[in-house]
C-alpha cells in the first residue's frame, strides 16, 4: 500500500531509530527506500542491517533529486516523504493513510500549523517564514491546507504520474506539488503533527539558497486556473 522514502545526508546516527520508529508505529503495510547520494553516505552501513531498499540518487546530489528519484520509483497506491533526522512521528503516517483514504486524497499534508500541530524547536527565522508562508496561501490564496512547506507529505502515485515535477533545489518540490494540485482541482487534506528539531546530525537546509525558488511557486499560488 505504501512507501515511505527517506532521502539521507550522513544520518548515520538517526537511520537505526528512524526504521525502528517506522516498525513499531506504522500499521499498514510499507516498504522503505531509503535514497542516498554518493557511497560514502556514513547511512549506508548501518542500513544494510536493516529491513530497507538502498536507492542512490539518480539526478545528482542533493536533497531535490533524492525526493525525485524516490518519486519516480512508487509501484504502491501511497507514497510519503519523511526524513531520517526524527523531525516527523511516523505514527502520523497512518492518519495520513486514512485520510486518503476516506477523502480520494491525491495529498495529504501534515500540517504543523492547523489545530493540534505544532514545532518543537528549529530556527526562529525559518520557523517564522514557513508559518506565514502556508496560513497567507491559506487564507489569501485559498489553498485548503495550512501548512504546505512541510515536506512531510503522502502523494497519490496516480497524481505523481499526472504531473511534471519542474522544481530545480531545496524541499520546494512539497510546495511545487501542492500548488500545481490546488490549481488543476485535485483533492488536498491535512492531518496535524508536530515537528521535532533534530537532536544528531547536522541540517542541510539552506534557507538564503532556496528561498527564490520557494517564492517562485508561492507567487503561482495566486495565478491563473491551471499550473
Amino acid at each position: 500500500m505504501l512507501t515511505i522514502i527517506i532521502p539521507v545526508y550522513n544520518e548515520g546516527e538517526n537511520i537505526k531509530t528512524a526504521v525502528e520508529n517506522i516498525e513499531r508505529e506504522v500499521k499498514y503495510p510499507y516498504t522503505i527506500n531509503v535514497i542516498y547520494d554518493f557511497d560514502e553516505d556514513t547511512t549506508i552501513e548501518p542500513a544494510k542491517n536493516l529491513n530497507v531498499n538502498l536507492v542512490k540518487n539518480k539526478y545528482g546530489r542533493g536533497v531535490l533529486n533524492a525526493i525525485k528519484t524516490g518519486l519516480e520509483d512508487v509501484n504502491t497506491e501511497f507514497a510519503i516523504v519523511t526524513m531520517a533526522d526524527l523531525s516527523d512521528p511516523p505514527q502520523v503516517m497512518n492518519d495520513m493513510i486514512d485520510s486518503a483514504i476516506k477523502n480520494n486524497a491525491d495529498i495529504v499534508c501534515a500540517s504543523r500549523y492547523m489545530s493540534g500541530g505544532g514545532q518543537v524547536g528549529g530556527q526562529l527565522l525559518k520557523k517564522l517564514m514557513s508559518r506565514y508562508a502556508g496560513l497567507s496561501l491559506h487564507y489569501l490564496a485559498g489553498v485548503p491546507v495550512h501548512d504546505v512547506t512541510n515536506s512531510f507529505k503522502l502523494y497519490r502515485r496516480s497524481f505523481l504520474e499526472s504531473v511534471k515535477i519542474e522544481s530545480t533545489g531545496g524541499f520546494e518540490l512539497g510546495l511545487e506539488l501542492v500548488v500545481k494540485a490546488f490549481k488543476n482541482g485535485n483533492k488536498i487534506t491535512e492531518v496535524p503533527t508536530v515537528w521535532y528539531d533534530r537532536t544528531a546530525g547536522k541540517s542541510n537546509f539552506k534557507l538564503l539558497e532556496w528561498l527564490p525558488k520557494y517564492l517562485k511557486w508561492y507567487f503561482k499560488a495566486f495565478g491563473g486556473k491551471h499550473c
